[in-house]
């Protein structure tokens, strides 16, 4: 296996890795992404705006769960690969038995933090008296669900470090096509309405469970579950923290995010805000598949990094962010050019399409730079740059994004809101391009 991985990540060519590692992963988004589009038009196929604007804004409650398993998922895989690299693969399987531990205890306390304070964080998603009722039946499903999600998203993480890229896709894809058939059955049939979406969704997030652990006993040699390993190192444990927290804050920053933007909405309408849900689960066919890239060509950078090969690792990175500005710019070209269309197959309303086409055309516009802000965000995760990182994470869903969308709605009110994303990308590239050219200097590496 050590044989093994050495020739993929060390000397097999950047492209034929690179794809090997990520279109599992992208695969396994876009099986995401239709599910949340098939979601959504499910929803909206009811003609209740006030449904569609309840799912819209519990939501951000699934960030919030992916925002603590990235602690765990995406800080643990970080310092496995470079562990990897290093060669040190017995430190690697403690650091996997933690990370996973560590998220099944930590989803408990969620399930009581969220029960305890649903009003309170309902409120401040964006729910009010017309949504409140859907909101909260979906909200508790997943609240009281916590372990399960959270436990289909940690190994994932863990598993592509060894190369197991396919193995994590099988498992997301599994729980996703679960969820897609059973969707419109609890929603139409048994009429759950909202606990039906996120039951239907809970169950799918079980069967990922399965199939995943089941994975990591019959495939993996280093990523495991087993008690016996789960003491790290002060040292590792540490490493973990500081990279998984910064992963962490860019989920939270993404909840943050959505809830700042349907609260603002909420005093524009229903409408705006199920304008705005429509065009964010649109928005997501090319976000997704980015993140996908990102996620599958960590694993490389990390180890390659780890090994101390520059060469390679620069190659690796040049050949990243080529990957995510082409994509990027073409996903967004298409949808842009089809939006009215597309917008109009979730709900045949002409104030939502229209409201929805413009939101559209100004979330898309910079999707190439999120695209490179994604390839910084997981260079600094994977060389152990907490600080960048944790910078990255505030700025594009948070510090700078609440700051454009507060500055931009005093000038231009609605419009100022529904560009306000465009202004973050902008503004959070430049401050990556900054960091990146400062932590990483592969010219002096190389002599």
């Amino acid at each position: 296996m050590k044989k093994v991985m050495n020739e993929l990540f060390a000397k097999a060519p950047i492209r034929q890795v690179y794809f090997k590692l990520a279109f599992p992963v992208v695969l396994g988004m876009i099986t995401t992404m239709v599910y949340n589009l098939a979601d959504t038009m499910f929803v909206a196929k009811t003609g209740d705006a006030n449904l569609v604007a309840a799912v819209t804004i519990s939501t951000p409650l699934i960030n919030f769960l992916i925002a603590f398993s990235d602690i765990l998922g995406l800080g643990g895989s970080s310092v496995i690969s470079r562990l990897f690299g290093e060669k040190k693969y017995e430190k690697a399987r403690r650091v996997s038995s933690f990370s996973i531990y560590a998220g099944i205890i930590a989803s408990f306390l969620l399930t009581i933090i969220l029960l305890i304070f649903e009003k309170q964080i309902l409120w401040l998603f964006g729910a009010r008296a017309s949504t409140y009722a859907d909101a909260a039946e979906f909200y508790r499903v997943f609240a009281i669900g916590a372990v399960f999600i959270m436990c289909s998203l940690i190994p994932q993480n863990l598993l592509r470090t060894e190369g197991l890229a396919l193995e994590a896709m099988v498992g997301s894809i599994s729980g996703t096509v679960i969820a897609i058939i059973l969707d419109p059955i609890f929603l139409f049939v048994f009429k759950l309405g909202a606990t039906g979406v996120a039951t239907a969704n809970l169950i799918g997030f079980i069967v990922t469970d399965t199939v995943l652990f089941y994975y990591m006993i019959k495939r993996a040699k280093f990523i495991n579950a087993k008690l016996k390993f789960i003491k790290v190192e002060r040292y590792l444990f540490n490493e973990v923290i500081a990279i998984g927290i910064p992963s962490s804050v860019n989920q939270f920053a993404n909840t943050f995010g959505m809830a700042l933007l349907n609260s603002t909405l909420a005093a524009y309408g229903a409408k705006e805000v199920a304008a705005m849900g429509i065009t964010q689960k649109i928005y997501s066919i090319v976000i997704l598949a980015i993140v996908g890239f990102t996620f599958g060509s960590q694993p490389l950078i990390g180890y390659n990094y780890g090994a101390k090969n520059w060469k390679r690792l620069k190659a690796a990175l040049y050949f990243d962010i080529l990957v995510q500005v082409v994509y990027a710019a073409v996903s967004a070209l298409i949808l842009i050019i089809f939006a009215h269309t597309i917008v109009g197959l979730f709900m045949n309303d002409t104030a939502i399409v229209n409201s929805g086409s413009y939101m559209l055309f100004a979330t898309l516009i910079t999707t190439p730079l999120a695209g490179v802000i994604m390839v910084y965000t997981t260079v600094f995760q994977s060389i152990g740059n907490a600080w960048g990182a944790l910078i990255m994470s505030l700025a594009r869903q948070g510090i700078v994004y609440f700051a454009a969308m507060m500055f931009l709605e005093h000038i231009l009110g609605l419009h100022g809101i529904i560009w306000a994303q465009a202004a973050s990308d902008v503004i959070t590239f430049i401050i990556g391009y900054i960091i990146f050219t400062k932590s990483l200097d592969l010219k002096d590496k190389l002599g």
